[in-house]
């Protein structure tokens, strides 16, 4: 914890906080008074990187809580809301954003070419629970604890892999649909509660997660050949908007899937 103490009773709570767009959000959202609890899954090599980043998010002046747990466990899950819940006792709805980046799922081909492997029922289902479904779980707990409440933001990311199709990003891509379904589910479905669900599309960013990507070169090619501002997406692009949509209370913008490219995939 830092040596300061934060006067913002605001939360936010990122799924996957530690590198790309989860952690450029957190340290934006951190300046500008928001603090962070802050879910990620990362080997023991990454935690030097993710040490730094939470001393920055600490500098800014607020708080920050970093849990190193599977966000789709949902005992640790209980666990991680449990301990914020505690941190907040006394608040109304701490919890302002709630935002979903988690980048964990199986780029194998449904069907491989010569040395290729099929995608497994196993390697589908996990993309398709921890990419997609835990926004819904997520929401849910935030909720039955309390957490969030009126004025509160929820922000799913997708990507034009929803509707495009790339060499073995076919489970992503149906987590990314669900995702973006999912969004649309919960948006009506929070109406009476005046909770925002919306869904970011940012354009392609040079992320650990597109790395993976076997075809990534390739993506990367075609969409500094399409973006009329002659460059890729910055995980900082992102991160302004989802502080913007964060600092805000109005709950009629709702159901959106809102595209922060520069104009990528209109031209694409």
């Amino acid at each position: 914890m830092s040596s300061k103490v934060s006067k913002s009773k605001k939360w936010a709570v990122i799924l996957g906080a530690s590198s790309g767009f989860g952690a450029a959000a957190s340290l934006e959202l951190a300046k500008s008074g928001i603090n962070i609890l802050g879910v990620h899954f990362d080997r023991r090599t990454a935690m030097p990187s993710i040490r730094k980043l939470r001393a920055k998010i600490r500098a800014a002046g607020v708080k920050e809580i970093y849990f190193n747990i599977n966000a789709a466990d949902d005992a640790k899950r209980e666990e991680a809301l449990l301990i914020l819940k505690k941190e907040t006792k006394g608040v109304k709805y701490p919890v302002k954003l709630l935002m979903h980046s988690l980048a964990f799922g199986s780029l194998v081909p449904y069907v491989g070419k010569k040395g290729e492997n099929n995608i497994l029922k196993k390697q589908m289902e996990l993309t398709l629970d921890v990419m997609a479904h835990s926004l819904v779980y997520w929401t849910q707990a935030l909720i039955s604890h309390h957490l969030i409440g009126a004025g509160g933001q929820i922000l799913s990311m997708t990507s034009a892999g929803s509707h495009i199709v790339w060499h073995a990003y076919g489970a992503v891509s149906a987590a990314k649909a669900a995702l973006e379904s999912h969004t649309r589910q919960l948006a009506v479905e929070l109406t009476t509660r005046k909770i925002a669900v919306n869904c970011i599309q940012a354009g392609v960013t040079d992320t650990p997660a597109l790395r993976k990507i076997p075809s990534n070169e390739k993506i990367i090619e075609a969409a500094m050949r399409v973006n009329p501002n002659g460059r890729l997406t910055k995980p900082q692009d992102v991160a302004k908007i989802i502080t913007m949509i964060a600092n805000h209370s109005t709950s009629w913008m709702t159901g959106n899937i809102i595209r922060v490219d520069g104009g990528e995939d209109i031209t694409g």
